[in-house]
């Protein structure tokens, strides 16, 4: 289970999925991953398709984490009744923010005010009812997408929100917050990365990076403690291979081949 895992202190492992064809779960399982990350951010995704691929994980006992188009706490609860085991919410960037998203994803099916109450430690929850929420949420795993300047600057107080399990960094957008787009071999990048990374171990939480590229990128950032392994997407792995493999058949047949270069594709 993933979130065993995470409390054992092992790594976990999986990568981006964005298609919905039929063969492709049994394919994925073949790979050993611990979880799948299914984008609806950028991915058009409808909840009946989200909720089949959910299940179909759920049943080959790969963990779908499904990262939601906008903190948006009913949403949270649509993709977890679907199916999802994590939540991920982009762009996360206040303390209010990520407390919803625990409330969404800790508190089901609490909702409105006397959600409110609890999750601000307004009221005190009975203690039957504490023991109901956290059976029926045991399961779940928050987490948060952390990608823009105004997150890093307040990161302290965002990891202290109780409930929260784990942060997912996205490269690409906190790049171009720092007004660094896709230099992601840049000292000041690479400085962010490493703060984020340290700050939220040492919070006790779990942490990954997604990156479309290189697996050498992961072993960088796992070597500096991130223990969640979210390596590339279906479309940018197809597509990498088939041109490597392409380029070798036809220098064999003695034809001039392009740069092998393939665009740093982005989920």
């Amino acid at each position: 289970m993933f979130l065993q895992k995470l409390k054992n202190g092992q790594n976990v492992y999986g990568t981006c999925i964005t298609s919905i064809s039929p063969m492709w779960p049994a394919a994925i399982k073949r790979t050993g991953v611990d979880f799948v990350f299914i984008d609806t951010e950028h991915i058009p995704l409808d909840r009946s398709e989200l909720a089949k691929l959910c299940q179909i994980f759920r049943a080959l006992e790969i963990t779908p984490i499904v990262r939601i188009p906008s903190p948006d706490p009913f949403v949270a609860c649509q993709v977890i009744d679907g199916g999802a085991l994590g939540v991920v919410a982009p762009y996360l960037e206040s303390v209010a923010q990520i407390r919803e998203l625990v409330g969404a994803t800790k508190f089901r099916p609490l909702k409105g005010e006397k959600l409110h109450q609890y999750l601000y430690g307004h009221e005190e929850m009975p203690a039957e009812l504490a023991q109901y929420i956290t059976n029926f949420n045991a399961q779940n795993i928050c987490i948060a997408n952390i990608e823009s300047v105004p997150a890093v600057e307040r990161l302290d107080d965002l990891l202290s929100v109780q409930g929260l399990d784990a942060v997912f960094i996205g490269p690409h957008d906190l790049s171009v917050s720092l007004g660094l787009p896709e230099q992601y071999d840049h000292p000041e990048f690479e400085k962010v990365v490493r703060e984020i990374i340290h700050k939220t171990r040492r919070h006790g939480l779990s942490i990954g990076i997604h990156f479309s590229l290189e697996p050498e990128r992961q072993i960088q950032w796992m070597k500096e403690g991130a223990n969640i392994v979210v390596h590339s997407f279906d479309i940018a792995l197809f597509t990498q291979r088939l041109k490597h493999d392409l380029s070798i058949i036809k220098q064999a047949a003695g034809e001039v081949v392009a740069s092998n270069t393939v665009e740093n594709l982005i989920v």
